[in-house]
């Protein structure tokens, strides 16, 4: 069942879209606050979030932002006021679309449906002989399972997620440990990019996908 997070603090609205979208065969979360949405997001896997702009402890630009460290979920921006600039930020933020209050029931399901739609191919991610399935948390290479731990997963995910790109031990820690508030130094990064070479490496002593990048960092090179 595909799951949605509603994060709204009018209530009467948050009632309503879960009264609506239980009705459509969604499966619901609301909360109505930052904290809480960040919490929630990390906890669990959503196929989409409908974020309201304007929480009390909060903004949604905010949760989109913290959000985005560690999940590529659908995000339905909704915001009391209709301007460029709005829409631009929360964009920018890593909002998929964008709605202004009020809005239309049926445009909110068919928005949703492009965004659900268009999710489902990005739920699998396949580069080098690798795939990794983002709602399952599993990856494999040629339909071999390759046994991850959590953390090994979400580090698999981020170079995937980022193939030609050199991400920097500082941007690993903070998309992997420290939006969990715990603390790490650099060591840790590179424990579990050799722990997770010994998985995914025909040769871990001479890696051909996760590359390390002398006094950069490290990078997924895609064949």
């Amino acid at each position: 069942m595909t799951k949605i997070l509603i994060v709204e603090d009018d209530r009467e609205l948050q009632e309503g879209l879960v009264f609506a979208l239980e009705g459509e065969g969604y499966s619901t979360r609301a909360v109505s606050g930052k904290e809480e949405a960040v919490r929630a997001a990390a906890l669990d896997n959503y196929s989409l979030m409908i974020l309201d702009c304007n929480l009390p402890d909060g903004t949604g630009y905010e949760v989109c932002r913290e959000v985005r460290k560690f999940s590529g979920m659908s995000i339905l921006m909704l915001t009391a006021r209709d301007t460029e600039l709005d829409e631009v930020k929360a964009l920018q933020m890593g909002a998929d679309d964008y709605m202004s209050k009020p809005f239309s029931l049926a445009v909110l399901k068919a928005r949703m449906g492009n965004l659900l739609r268009r999710g489902k191919v990005q739920d699998i991610l396949c580069s080098n002989g690798i795939t990794l399935d983002r709602i399952s948390c599993r990856a494999y290479r040629q339909d071999k399972e390759i046994p991850c731990s959590s953390v090994e997963f979400r580090l698999l995910q981020y170079f995937m997620e980022n193939r030609g790109q050199v991400l920097s031990k500082e941007q690993i820690l903070e998309r992997l440990w420290d939006n969990q508030g715990k603390f790490v130094d650099d060591n840790t990064v590179s424990v579990n990019i050799r722990r997770l070479r010994m998985k995914i490496e025909e040769d871990p002593s001479s890696p051909r996908l996760i590359r390390t990048v002398h006094g950069l960092g490290y990078i997924w090179r895609e064949d």
